[in-house]
């Protein structure tokens, strides 16, 4: 197996557990939670962190590595710009919820926590934002977006 499918197969694998721990941290969500649901969440956050790291790495190697297209594509492509910034955001509004996940984790395991609706607000932003990258993804495999 080459160096470049495997990096492609980390890449994708890593999108989908992206999206499957951020929908389901949004699915356990509620207004009020104990500590030990929340302690819950926060492992499934690490994981959803821990794939987001994941995911750049690998787009980061097949960007500027030596595999399939030259990073001149990616460089020159304001669609993959604006794919990029997309995942800045994501990441930067992923913030608030994992430090009050992390805050809130530890204590009484049936204490209940009131969550704030900003932390609902920030998960659902994350998830609308995450869905517009493989329709940007899409539109570049076209090459769509390319400067001339």
């Amino acid at each position: 197996m080459s160096a470049e499918i495997l990096l492609r197969y980390v890449h994708f694998i890593s999108i989908f557990t992206i999206v499957g721990t951020l929908v389901s941290e949004h699915m356990l969500l509620q207004k009020q939670m104990t500590r030990a649901a929340i302690s819950k969440v926060a492992r499934l956050d690490g994981l959803y962190g821990l794939a987001a790291i994941t995911l750049l790495g690998a787009g980061l190697t097949l960007w500027l590595g030596e595999f399939g297209k030259p990073a001149v594509v990616y460089s020159k492509n304001w669609i993959f710009h604006t794919k990029l910034a997309l995942f800045i955001l994501i990441g930067l509004l992923s913030i608030y919820p994992t430090v009050f996940f992390l805050k809130n984790r530890k204590g009484d395991v049936a204490e209940l926590v009131e969550v704030p609706k900003l932390v609902f607000v920030m998960v659902r932003l994350e998830i609308l934002l995450l869905f517009i990258i493989p329709l940007l993804a899409g539109l570049m495999s076209r090459g769509v977006g390319l400067y001339e």
